[in-house]
């Protein structure tokens, strides 16, 4: 059974969502993306607990049920150290390897976190990350005014029903993005872009090949910033966003899991 654990954060208190295992092999360690909150990865986080691990996942600053005005970052590098924190208490409770998994600007946070942690990671994932440039968003801070534009729902998944869920879920943000967070985003993606490659962490990258939200063609370009000499990549075609919630979620998961296999046997 979940449960969840609080702490003070960077910005106020801090949600974790644990899913606990009775013996388990490895910590995963989870970061949800923008607007959005861990309780979107119950699926996910079952399928981990299934074959293996102990997962724990935070409520960004100003995310879900963690305290901060809703969806306000003015440094990332705030979050990353709250992930960090996460990390810290699951090791102290588990002695095992950390594997760290990001879903868009989740993928962003866990990169920034990698260039800073590396060396207490076993494995990294990367879904739809945003990474290298998002010009959808931080163009946006030429205009005077931010547009409230509502996201598309349909972008996310090709299962309809994963969009009326986001749509009717309280706990997701539906308003404009907010100037603070744009500014922050477009700062953290430059230091990632200068901040050096990943060495030998084992590295699987996902992504969408139809992901009209974080595009194939900006992410490509981060990742060939920062990535080291043990890369995977896996693009599904005509998938959406979010291939955690995608029709083929069972095959991207199974990927997920084999490669965190291959990075857990010596």
């Amino acid at each position: 059974m979940a449960y969840e654990w609080e702490f003070a954060g960077t910005v106020g208190n801090v949600v974790t969502r644990v899913w606990p295992n009775e013996r388990p092999r490895y910590i995963a360690l989870l970061a949800h993306g923008y607007g959005e909150h861990i309780g979107r990865y119950e699926y996910v986080a079952a399928k981990l607990v299934e074959h293996g691990a102990v997962v724990y996942g935070p409520d960004h600053q100003g995310h879900g049920k963690s305290e901060g005005e809703q969806v306000l970052i003015r440094d990332f590098d705030d979050v990353v150290t709250d992930l960090h924190r996460v990390a810290e208490h699951a090791r102290a409770e588990h002695d095992l390897p950390v594997v760290l998994i990001g879903h868009s600007m989740g993928g962003m946070i866990a990169a920034a976190f990698a260039q800073r942690h590396g060396t207490e990671l076993t494995a990294l994932v990367l879904s739809g990350p945003v990474l290298g440039s998002w010009p959808e968003a931080t163009s946006l801070l030429e205009l005077p005014e931010i547009p409230f534009a509502p996201i598309d729902v349909s972008t996310l998944s090709r299962d309809d029903e994963v969009g009326l869920r986001y749509q009717s879920d309280p706990l997701v943000w539906h308003g404009p993005f907010k100037r603070p967070l744009l500014e922050a985003l477009d700062r953290c993606l430059k230091r990632i872009n200068e901040g050096g490659r990943l060495g030998s962490l084992p590295t699987l990258w996902l992504h969408g090949e139809a992901d009209a939200l974080v595009p194939l063609s900006g992410t490509r370009g981060g990742i060939e910033r920062i990535k080291g000499e043990n890369l995977t990549e896996r693009i599904y075609p005509q998938a959406r966003h979010e291939v955690f919630n995608e029709t083929n979620r069972d095959e991207v998961l199974s990927d997920v899991v084999e490669f965190i296999d291959r990075t857990l046997t010596p």
